[in-house]
Parts: C-alpha cells; sequence; structure tokens
C-alpha cells in the first residue's frame, strides 16, 4: 500500500556495540533513576486524618440543586440525559398536580431522576447543558460499595436538602 504523500521513510538500523548488546549501561542508568527517588521524601497523606486539598476544578458527586423557596429546580427537560455521553442518565417527567407549587418550580418536574455512577464519567456536561442550573458536580468522592444496584443514585441521594431559612435567623440572633 502506497502513502498519499508519497513519501519514504528510511529506516537506518546501524549494528549494535558490545557494551548496547548486554544492556549494562541501560540497567545502570534505570538503577540510579531509582535509587534517586529511593531517597525523596513521599508526599504520603494519611486519609481519614487528613484531608487532601482539592483543586477548584475538582468534580465530585452529582447534586440536584434547590431555588431560593426550596423547590427543585429540575424541570425534566432532558438536555443533562441527551448530552452525557456515557448515557449514565435516566430521567422519567411527570406534570405538577395542585397543592404541589411548593415542591416544584415549573409545570413539569423529573419524577424519577437517576444516574449510574458506575457509568459516568464524570466529564460535566451535564452540568454545562442544564439551562435551569439544576444539576452540579459539587459534591465529595462516590463511596465505595458491594452492589451495583447501590450505585445507582436517586433523587434520594441527589437532591440537596431544603434549607431552613428560619434556622439560619434564629442563630444569628442568639
Amino acid at each position: 500500500m502506497q502513502s498519499l504523500s508519497n513519501r519514504k521513510k528510511v529506516l537506518e538500523q546501524k549494528p549494535m556495540n558490545f557494551w548496547e548488546r548486554i544492556y549494562l549501561p541501560a540497567i545502570g542508568k534505570g538503577l540510579s533513576i531509582t535509587l534517586r527517588h529511593f531517597f525523596k521524601k513521599i508526599p504520603t497523606v494519611k486519609y481519614p486524618e487528613e484531608i487532601r486539598p482539592y483543586s477548584k476544578n475538582f468534580r465530585g458527586q452529582h447534586s440536584l440543586k434547590r431555588d431560593e423557596q426550596g423547590r427543585e429546580r429540575c424541570t425534566a427537560c432532558g438536555l443533562c440525559a441527551l448530552s452525557c455521553p456515557a448515557e449514565a442518565i435516566t430521567m422519567t417527567s411527570a406534570e405538577r398536580t395542585k397543592g404541589e407549587e411548593h415542591l416544584y418550580r415549573e409545570e413539569k418536574y423529573a419524577s424519577v431522576y437517576e444516574i449510574n455512577m458506575l457509568r459516568c464519567i464524570f466529564c460535566g456536561l451535564c452540568e454545562e447543558a442544564c439551562p435551569k442550573e439544576a444539576i452540579y458536580l459539587d459534591g465529595p468522592h462516590v463511596t465505595a460499595d458491594y452492589l451495583r444496584k447501590d450505585f445507582i443514585y436517586g433523587k434520594d441521594k441527589l437532591v440537596e436538602p431544603k434549607f431552613d431559612i428560619t434556622k439560619l435567623a434564629n442563630n444569628q440572633i442568639t
């Protein structure tokens, strides 16, 4: 098969000398690198006692946000699921009924919102695609578990807890 550029690459193989054939210089060079790193200070973090500082762009566990009134921001538009390259997000939308105005912002909401953490690659595209700023990757690490079904996070693990403004006001007064 001929190349598209019609250029040929000529390889020259010069014969190896005695020291190159017995590989002693290469072994010595590898051992010197190993010994140089052997006596350096180890940057170990004792994890449960010390917590390593994270960078600003760390992507942790997903969280579904609430607005100022404590209502869920997600309107089940599906843009996060469409933008996910790993297809880790699934959702089912439902219509808001009377009496649920204090729970959901819009008429449509996600009745089921699940993220398969085994498939998620933490790329952040769901966060960028959301027009309502409902999903963020600002949580802690995804914890280890033994069963596959425990890695499918539903709304019970994803929705942030309601913020009670009265507790904040009471703490500032006293």
